[in-house]
């Protein structure tokens, strides 16, 4: 896979995320994850978009490794929601 297809995939991660944040419930629990799953989802795919513009071997690790961070928090918001019960580990995926 080429650094192109992974911006393409990191987008696509961002929408899908944004999806599966709509189908949380409209209570303060659900609101609160809805809102840090899309902040750190479409963090992901525009900081990967910086790391292709990347101007120095440690500007494109530094940036790659804010991707990493932000990946990981996103596991952390969906495994949460799944946790608590208030979204199915069986959506569709589109």
């Amino acid at each position: 896979m080429d650094r192109y297809e992974l911006k393409r995939r990191t987008k696509i991660f961002a929408h899908e995320c944004v999806k599966f944040s709509a189908s949380l419930p409209p209570k303060k629990l659900g609101n609160h994850i809805e809102g840090q799953l899309i902040r750190s989802a479409t963090s992901v795919a525009v900081n990967y978009r910086a790391v292709l513009l990347a101007q120095s071997n440690a500007a494109f690790a530094a940036k790659l490794s804010i991707v990493i961070e932000e990946v990981d928090e996103c596991d952390f918001w969906i495994e949460f929601a799944l946790n608590e019960n208030i979204a199915s580990p069986h959506r569709q995926a589109h």
